[in-house]
């Protein structure tokens, strides 16, 4: 009989505490991840407006090799910079998201991919932070972990602490 209590009440004080948990799935997870990458993009799109353009040396895939290195620095970092404020505000959420995402997947195809490989084995050798050897397998795993990161922003978007979700409230119901 106490054995049946014990397990009872442990049953009961887990599914309250996922009831509590729960009351948050909609604001806190997508706060963070907004949080984390507007921290992420907005650094990167400061260093570039503070910085050099290095896109000059750079090929890029089709048909974002159409237009001039200046243009498409001047792209990624207005991008980076205002995404990383509309991110963190969470306004126009999925926008910015699928924008940052398309620019993330041009880094990788441009920069994080590796030069050359000839099988999976290669190719998930690749899957670091740095190529700190040098030895042209790439570097895609943070850009990787970044459109992982977006995807909840995508399909599911802002949360309830956002101004996507006050606009939509407000407007719209």
């Amino acid at each position: 009989m106490l054995n049946n209590s014990v397990i009872g009440n442990s049953i009961s004080l887990y599914n309250s505490a996922v009831s509590r948990i729960s009351a948050y799935s909609n604001s806190l997870p997508p706060l963070a991840l907004r949080i984390l990458l507007a921290w992420e993009f907005g650094e990167a799109g400061f260093e570039k407006l503070h910085g050099t353009n290095w896109f000059a040396d750079l090929t890029f895939p089709f048909p974002f090799n159409l237009l001039p290195p200046s243009i498409s620095w001047n792209i990624a970092t207005g991008f980076e910079i205002v995404g990383a404020f509309a991110l963190l505000f969470g306004l126009a959420t999925r926008f910015f998201t699928l924008s940052l995402m398309i620019l993330t997947i041009v880094a990788i195809a441009t920069v994080h991919w590796p030069e050359q490989f000839s099988s999976l084995t290669e190719l998930l050798k690749g899957y670091r932070i740095l190529d700190e050897e040098g030895d042209g397998f790439g570097n895609y795993k943070l850009p990787l972990i970044y459109l992982v990161m977006f995807l909840p922003l995508l399909f599911g978007g802002a949360g309830k602490l956002s101004v996507d979700y006050w606009l939509k409230k407000k407007y719209i119901v």
